[in-house]
């Protein structure tokens, strides 16, 4: 089964995206695992943070990135949809409580962000852990992952 991968360069895709997470309640429940959706956020949030926000989050080492490349790569930007309950990388590992209100509009003010720099600034962009990208590559990366999780939480 191949996931469908919204355009988040296309403002249809973003339309479809921003609906979707604009849909979420603060007492929006996820139907597996168990995140609260504050937290789902905040997760979902790390990915952006990482290009966005330079130095927020450390590199993984060699070791790690060798595997990240070797293992996930082709999970994170192929088209397969995640499994649930997959593994997550520590950095976007959330265990504090989050404001819902504050994660939403940040995850909103980064896909806006990301549609206005357009795929050509994403095109050959380096990745911390998986090297240079395509802009269909960081595309799929951030749509997937927000699509698995919209999908967890029945949005």
């Amino acid at each position: 089964m191949n996931v469908k991968v919204e355009d988040l360069f296309d403002p249809a895709g973003k339309a479809r995206i921003v609906a979707r997470v604009r849909a979420l309640r603060p007492d929006s429940r996820p139907l597996w695992g168990t995140m609260k959706v504050a937290q789902m956020l905040a997760h979902c949030n790390v990915g952006y943070e990482i290009v966005h926000e330079p130095g927020k989050h450390a590199r993984p080492g060699i070791v790690g990135r060798f595997f990240a490349r070797l293992f996930a790569k082709a999970t994170v930007v192929g088209d397969k949809p995640y499994p649930r309950n997959g593994p997550t990388a520590p950095a976007f590992v959330i265990k504090d409580a989050r404001d819902f209100a504050t994660e939403r509009d940040r995850l909103l003010g980064f896909i806006e962000r990301t549609f206005e720099q357009g795929a050509s600034h994403y095109d050959r962009l380096p990745n911390m852990t998986f090297g240079v990208l395509s802009s269909e590559q960081w595309n799929a990366m951030f749509s997937k992952h927000l699509d698995h999780h919209l999908r967890q939480f029945g949005v």
